[in-house]
């Protein structure tokens, strides 16, 4: 699998248009232009998702990543590129869509 790194400071979207950002800043582990390389271990919040189903508020609230198995850890976890599969959650844990990648560290590629 190839892709690019994602770090702290990527820009994630939902598929409605809300923000994706790190739950915690990651921290520890390798940093690329001083932000730290994402992994399958952070959590991910989605702020400002407008989502509604039928009239009725069902807003994305995280992100649930699947990290392909590349070889490339970070503190023995899997580390997370923007072709890496993950869906936008309700509260309630209903799949609502994938995130949008809109941004990621470009400097480094993992093929």
């Amino acid at each position: 699998m190839s892709g690019s790194l994602l770090d702290a400071s990527a820009v994630i979207g939902c598929p409605h248009g809300g923000r994706v950002a790190p739950a915690t800043t990651p921290s520890g582990g390798l940093r690329i232009a001083g932000a730290a390389v994402a992994t399958a271990e952070h959590t991910y919040v989605v702020t400002g998702c407008p989502h509604t189903v039928a009239g009725v508020p069902s807003p994305c609230v995280s992100v649930r990543w699947t990290a392909a198995h590349t070889g490339v850890t970070v503190d023995g976890a899997a580390v997370l590129l923007d072709t890496s599969a993950a869906q936008c959650v309700s509260a309630a844990l209903v799949p609502q869509g994938p995130p949008v990648v809109q941004a990621a560290q470009r400097k480094v590629t993992v093929r």
